[in-house]
């Protein structure tokens, strides 16, 4: 697939998102007059983050992980030598749930299926998923339920799945925003972000 259509394709959600009337969100969105955080970098990456939901600044510039929680990552992709607009960094949830709260089910529900349409335009090799809620989503989506534990096991490994355009890594990754509260996370999400030096 080549630039232009992927972006076109893309654009297509955007659009289909920011008219989601039929979004739990919407009302609050539109209301506080913030913006959706569709995702942004390359179209062609080859890693793919896939965090949970915006937070107020997310949603105030329609852009993903431009908060606190955004510098953390900015520094851990440094750290790793990956540059941030080589990569692909999105959410599950394109809108942001009021004070920042967990996504609930049925909201996922709702914006799911366009994350589904991203990484089937994109076509990342390593899906990197940054807390619990993406991690859930990956996992169920592609059928490794059976080896889904709490976040605590499973940060930093890899597992395998296959996609309708070929073999693709999940990497579960604590968030960013954990080392806000947490500074010892920090030197775990450090070595996690390790493993994504194989797949540069």
């Amino acid at each position: 697939m080549s630039t232009d259509e992927k972006t076109e394709l893309l654009r297509h959600i955007r659009d289909e998102v920011v008219n989601l009337i039929g979004s739990p969100l919407y009302a609050d969105r539109v209301k506080s007059g913030m913006y959706p955080v569709i995702g942004e970098g390359n179209h062609h990456a080859t890693i793919m983050f896939v965090g949970e939901a915006p937070g107020r600044n997310e949603a105030k510039t329609g852009r993903p992980f431009v908060g606190a929680a955004g510098k953390i990552l900015d520094q851990l992709l440094e750290g790793v030598g990956i540059d941030r607009k080589d990569v692909y960094i999105t959410n599950i949830v394109k809108d942001r749930p009021p004070f920042n709260r967990d996504p609930l089910p049925e909201e996922i529900e709702v914006y799911g299926p366009f994350l589904d349409r991203q990484i089937a335009i994109i076509q990342p090799k390593v899906i990197a998923t940054l807390g619990r809620f993406s991690m859930v989503y990956a996992m169920e989506k592609f059928n490794l339920q059976n080896v889904l534990r709490p976040i605590s096991q499973m940060h930093g490994k890899t597992f395998a799945a296959t996609t309708a355009y070929g073999e693709v890594t999940i990497i579960p990754l604590y968030h960013p925003a954990v080392t806000i509260y947490n500074n010892t996370t920090k030197d775990t999400l450090k070595k996690d972000f390790e493993v994504l030096k194989h797949y540069i």
